[in-house]
């Protein structure tokens, strides 16, 4: 929680807003991948990439 916290300020500090989306995007889309690779979904999310 620590990284999240200083991104945060980061963002805060330097106004790089615009960060946001694609941190959130990215942590989505690494979560899918760990999900997905060991999980009876594992079928689906192959079929999205």
């Amino acid at each position: 929680m620590e990284i999240l916290k200083d991104l945060w300020s980061f963002m805060k500090e330097r106004k790089k807003f615009w960060l946001a989306p694609m941190i959130i995007i990215l942590i989505i889309l690494g979560a899918i991948i760990v999900f997905g690779g060991s999980s009876a979904i594992a079928p689906f999310v192959y079929t999205l990439f």
